[in-house]
């Protein structure tokens, strides 16, 4: 038996911080102790962590990501992206399906399962993808199975993502195919990851807009696509009772359309990630084809909407949409067709420390103060998705896996994609000076 003693640590908790001993026995919480006015407990281990000044939270939860393997190493792997995760105090991703091949058949969630089954740093959890509806077919046998691997892949197995429009990985929906998917998986009750641009508003913008530098791709795929397509995903929601979370929302429109949906207690809910929070279509001088996404960059007004919805709570999740490719894929050719997608899994926590402590970690542009505090990461990056989805994980309890992140919220560093442990090894945020280190103790 081995053992690990966490003490003096300040467990972070909504309705208040607990300063706490945590003893691990075979990577299991053992005691949790909390600290009061009384003399301590007495507690022993083979290991001793001195956490005092430190805080304590769940390993985090990154529900959206995209490792790339299968088909696509050349950008990062499960093994090279999972230690990305660990790095940045992530120890459960839920990785997306368009990789090649993509995973919209029982057979290619298998091939992901078993890949996964050797990484031993993050739980990764898997999208299942439909663009046809013979994917439907294979997703209800799947359900229906009752053998014991079929089960297996069902834990595995997070959701089913749907894409409005192309994305890396070509994998829009026909809008019947659409249709069904809400169907059935409202009857399946198996939750829906949305992908919404309108593809007929883009595809009407890039015809108007053929040339241009990066910053083109913005006025290629409009707010109003976005719109449209949460206000179509929103309607199918609501006419067949579909548990819908709305991948990477970027635009104050969409936000509005979601806060409506809530208020209607329809069951929907979302995720904003870290690049919608920090970067603006004036960062474009500066990343050119480095910040080129899905939903692509906003004008800073948008940027102010989404922090708004954090503060109020209608954003559930943030979560990376980590999407790497290489910096020549990324150099190469004409902007415009330059790869979408950028790297994020590791960063996302320290950007969100920084602001957890008062900061604001982009050196250019400024933001009014906002009102974002440590517990708001417990639960944006963890409970919440840890729900949305049903992971299962059980936070810090007596009895739960040891699935831990230490995190010193004073230590300074600066974000260097080289540093970083991304196959890609670049990064949007190069050379952003951050304030907050989290750090994977215990076991998974």
């Amino acid at each position: 038996m081995t053992s690990l003693l966490i003490r003096g640590g300040s467990v972070v908790r909504a309705a208040g911080d607990e300063r706490v001993d945590l003893l691990v026995e075979d990577g299991v919480i053992r005691d949790v102790h909390v600290r009061t006015a009384a003399p301590p407990k007495l507690l022993s281990a083979d290991n001793t962590i001195d956490a005092a000044g430190q805080f304590i939270f769940p390993g985090f939860v990154d529900c959206h990501v995209h490792f790339r393997e299968p088909g696509m190493e050349q950008k990062g792997t499960m093994e090279s992206e999972a230690q990305s995760a660990c790095a940045g105090g992530i120890t459960t991703v839920c990785d997306m399906p368009n990789t090649r091949p993509p995973t919209v058949t029982v057979s290619a969630l298998r091939e992901k399962v078993r890949g996964a089954e050797k990484i031993d740093v993050c739980d990764i959890r898997f999208f299942f993808g439909v663009t046809k509806p013979e994917h439907l077919t294979e997703l209800k046998n799947l359900q229906k199975d009752p053998s014991e691997e079929a089960g297996m892949l069902r834990a595995r197995c997070c959701g089913v993502k749907l894409f409005f429009d192309h994305s890396t990985g070509d994998q829009k929906a026909a809008t019947k195919t659409i249709r069904e998917t809400f169907q059935v998986c409202a009857e399946l009750k198996i939750p829906v990851v949305a992908h919404c641009e309108d593809a007929g508003i883009n595809a009407k913008a890039a015809k108007a807009i053929a040339a241009g530098d990066a910053s083109a791709h913005s006025l290629r795929r409009p707010p109003e696509a976005e719109k449209k397509a949460i206000a179509s995903a929103i309607e199918l929601s609501s006419t067949f009772g579909t548990q819908l979370h709305i991948a990477h929302l970027s635009t104050a429109q969409g936000l509005l359309l979601i806060r409506q949906a809530k208020e209607q207690s329809l069951p929907i809910t979302c995720e904003v990630t870290p690049h919608h929070l920090f970067l603006s279509t004036e960062d474009y001088p500066a990343l050119g084809t480095f910040g080129k996404m899905n939903p692509p960059l906003r004008s800073p007004e948008h940027l102010e909407a989404l922090w708004g919805g954090l503060e109020d709570g209608v954003i559930d999740c943030i979560a990376s949409d980590h999407a790497p490719h290489t910096s020549e894929e990324k150099r190469s050719g004409n902007p415009l067709d330059a790869p979408s997608g950028v790297p994020g899994v590791e960063t996302l926590i320290p950007l969100l420390l920084t602001v957890a402590a008062g900061k604001w970690p982009h050196p250019v542009a400024q933001s009014l103060s906002k009102k974002f505090r440590y517990a708001d990461i417990g639960r944006l990056c963890f409970k919440n998705p840890n729900r949305i989805f049903a992971l299962g994980k059980r936070g810090i309890e007596v009895g739960a896996p040891a699935d831990l992140v230490l995190v010193h919220p004073e230590e300074m560093w600066t974000l260097k994609g080289e540093e970083l442990h991304a196959k890609c090894k670049w990064t949007p945020y190069e050379g952003w000076n951050v304030t907050g280190k989290a750090t994977v103790v215990g076991r998974w």
